[in-house]
């Protein structure tokens, strides 16, 4: 135990290769210490296997946090556009989708290698598969005790992530560290995950499995957690329930009990586009039928469910009266249903909750109560929107880390 490291890092997944690498190369000595047989499991499937490895367009904006100021140092020091140039440095080809989000032409494990590399750049010694079975103080110094023995580090980076996907191996070891050393844990639930409904709240919709449709979607509320927020994004109708890029991003603020407000026109309403008044009050739709009208903008299969719900199936649209025309926009544009649940950690992509951030040091990701002791990545309250915000969150959170190695 004669080697003392600059710092040992627990976890090898995003956040903590990222950060192995960078303050490898700042000439810090750094162990990494992982309990799984292969390391970046959680990368390797992300994003249909090509990593949604970051978003042009992240900002403070796309986290949910109960202090939602407390990731702006460190996006504003490590930006989407350093990572991109890293990227891009490893001549990694990539390609942008919806609304700035960057995918691997190839595959995920290009992110993988890179990382490697850059550990391998800063004489990075990662040992697999350990497990850490107690951390201590000794005087100034942190001693991590494993099954091959114990290591002594002048700083010990918590990174072994959240909850989600627990058969590659997540575990809350973070955040038992951080409550066996007195910091606040809030407590975490699955986000960013799909939800189920009974069959009694669902109705017919269940018949329509595997349908994609484009929503604006609304849930949580200002007395909340972490507040409300809407979405014009892709919904998809499941076996089960909703799921699909809209309820991915609402399950991150949806509360227990309550509703989703779904408008099923909404993401169709842009300036100098669609217009829903002009849908319901255009004088060339007189003579039409009702589902007729609604498949001019829905699925036709969903148009005819929407028409059958309010009584106006096979009905002209000059024979729905006023009042009953109100109505049926009601239903369209303010759905609401209440979900019975999520599907679980094993379904969600992140986690929501983790080390309380006014614990924590936002310059640097150290702990308030204990010098040297480091949080970053899932493991802490900073939960992204769906779309490269959470890898960016974790390169964000290492960088700043290995700064202050």
């Amino acid at each position: 135990m004669s080697k003392i490291w600059d710092a040992i890092i627990i976890g090898g997944g995003a956040a903590g290769l990222f950060c192995a690498g960078i303050a490898g190369q700042l000439g810090k000595k750094i162990l990494v210490l992982d309990h799984a047989e292969v390391l970046g499991e959680k990368i390797r499937i992300s994003g249909g296997g090509r990593c949604n490895f970051t978003n042009k367009h992240s900002s403070p904006a796309n986290f949910l946090s109960l202090n939602p100021h407390f990731v702006k140092s460190a996006l504003a020091r490590y930006p989407s556009s350093e990572f991109i140039k890293l990227v891009a440095s490893h001549r990694i080809d990539y390609h942008e989708k919806h609304q700035g989000q960057l995918f691997c032409d190839d595959s995920a494990k290009q992110i993988i290698e890179m990382l490697m590399a850059e550990c391998v750049k800063g004489k990075v010694i990662i040992r697999h598969p350990v497990s850490v079975q107690s951390l201590g103080r000794d005087g100034t110094d942190w001693l991590v005790q494993t099954q091959q023995g114990i290591e002594r580090a002048k700083a010990v980076v918590m990174a072994t992530g959240g909850l989600p996907v627990p058969a590659i191996g997540a575990t809350p070891y973070s955040l038992d560290i951080a409550k066996q050393l007195g910091l606040n844990v809030i407590e975490p639930r699955p986000a960013l995950v799909p939800l189920s409904f009974t069959a009694e709240t669902f109705g017919k919709l269940n018949e329509l499995a595997g349908l994609g449709v484009p929503v604006r979607i609304a849930a949580g509320s200002k007395g909340h957690r972490y507040g409300a927020s809407r979405f014009n994004e892709d919904l998809l109708l499941t076996h089960k329930g909703l799921s699909g890029p809209a309820v991915l991003q609402a399950s991150s603020y949806w509360v227990e009990g309550e509703p989703l407000h779904i408008d099923w026109l909404g993401a169709l309403e842009r300036p100098g586009g669609f217009n829903c008044d002009e849908l319901f009050n255009h004088e060339e739709n007189r003579l039409k039928l009702t589902e007729t009208i609604l498949a001019s903008v829905l699925p036709q299969r969903l148009a005819k469910i929407f028409a059958e719900q309010k009584n106006l199936l096979g009905k002209k649209w000059a024979e729905v009266s006023k009042k009953d025309r109100h109505s049926l926009k009601e239903l369209l544009t303010n759905w609401s249903v209440k979900p019975a649940g999520t599907l679980g950690w094993k379904k969600a992509e992140v986690m929501l909750g983790g080390v309380d951030t006014k614990d924590l040091d936002g310059q640097t990701m150290m702990s308030r109560k204990h010098s040297g002791l480091f949080f970053i990545g899932e493991c802490v309250d900073v939960t992204g929107h769906l779309g490269g915000h959470n890898f960016q969150w974790a390169w964000a959170s290492g960088f700043v880390c290995a700064q202050a190695l």
